[in-house]
């Protein structure tokens, strides 16, 4: 039985645990190169499917790894807000479309634009200042206000939890397997992938970053029964949910952290240490790998653009309720019908940048 004793060793316990996943999605993204936009940038223009396949690789890693958790019960997602009855698909597909929009301007997503810093990037910084205020805006300012009152208010409930074996009616391992499958069919026709190691590998571990973190915190944070209010409690989260990797609302909780440091009420959390980590194991390959260099701004236009579209994934990932890793992934992870519609706004409204970027070239 857990007692008051133990509940900050836990809590620094996931903590660590999630700055060793981000020191990994760092080191691995910028090994691998592994960028979403740089995916679809890709299949636009050359139809090189490669990276939009080891996209795929590591959602279909992360969907066999969490539902192989679920089906052992060894971790607590039926209050997840992933997989709730309520289906915001106004929000999915309008957050999903700003996002996707926005990544293209700012030369990627919240997580690349971390891994940008780590290499130099002065620009990705600017990036995830703006897009931080504007996630924070959106998640408890003005915007919030707007949000609350007018997008979230088109929706509708199933009835039922919108994972997808749920949805069905058909069991759970035999749902995962198909769609599976499917993926893996996906990912290892094409001889481009096949022909690229470091693709597959970083693939192969991202996906497992994602377990990772709803292991860590849906397992080793969990506490059945808090010694303080006798009910259950997820320790060292923000949401005072189970999480995993995602980056819009973590980058603004960041932020929040470093402004009320002496605020006793705010602390460390997994999703405040995974932003740092990926910062730093990206820093940690540039450094010795020698690819290390400083980047700057081309011009005004230049900065107006990274600032616009860093205001677009802000807002509109937090509309979406996630972004390319935290939707794309760790909520496809869950099989959850939200996140794939938001996946799907998101590369089209990717899609639509990358025309409307080649047209004002």
């Amino acid at each position: 039985m857990v007692t008051a004793e133990d509940i900050p060793g836990i809590e620094s316990t996931v903590v660590l645990i999630g700055l060793g996943i981000g020191l990994v999605l760092g080191w691995v993204s910028r090994f691998s190169n592994f960028c979403t936009v740089g995916a679809i940038s890709d299949w636009y223009a050359s139809g090189d499917q490669s990276r939009f396949r080891m996209w795929m690789l590591a959602i279909a890693i992360a969907i066999i790894g969490t539902q192989a958790l679920i089906l052992g019960d060894l971790i607590a997602v039926k209050d997840s807000f992933y997989t709730a009855p309520a289906i915001y698909w106004l929000s999915y597909i309008l957050g999903g479309l700003l996002f996707g929009f926005g990544m293209v301007l700012a030369s990627g997503c919240g997580a690349r634009n971390l891994v940008r810093i780590g290499g130099g990037s002065l620009k990705a910084m600017v990036v995830f200042l703006v897009m931080a205020v504007f996630a924070y805006m959106t998640m408890r300012g003005i915007f919030g206000v707007i949000r609350v009152a007018s997008i979230e208010k088109i929706a509708f409930s199933l009835g039922t939890r919108q994972d997808l074996p749920s949805l069905l009616g058909q069991p759970r391992a035999i749902v995962c397997s198909v769609v599976a499958l499917v993926l893996f069919l996906y990912v290892f026709m094409g001889a481009e992938l096949r022909r690229r190691p470091r693709l597959i590998l970083g693939g192969l571990i991202i996906g497992a970053l994602v377990v990772a973190g709803w292991w860590a915190t849906g397992h080793v944070g969990f506490v059945a029964e808090d010694p303080n209010t006798l009910e259950p409690r997820f320790l060292a989260t923000n949401t005072r949910g189970v999480e995993s990797l995602t980056f819009v609302a973590p980058l603004a909780y960041w932020l929040d952290l470093l402004m009320f440091w002496s605020d006793k009420s705010r602390g460390l959390t997994f999703s405040v240490a995974t932003v740092t980590g990926v910062v730093i194991g990206s820093l940690i390959h540039a450094l010795s790998s020698r690819t290390f260099r400083w980047e700057g701004f081309v011009d005004r236009a230049d900065l107006a653009r990274h600032m616009v579209g860093a205001a677009m994934m802000g807002i509109g990932g937090v509309v979406a309720f996630g972004c390319t890793i935290g939707q794309g992934i760790t909520g496809v992870s869950l099989l959850a019908l939200g996140s794939l519609m938001a996946t799907a706004a998101i590369i089209g409204g990717a899609w639509l940048g990358l025309r409307w970027a080649e047209r004002h070239a």
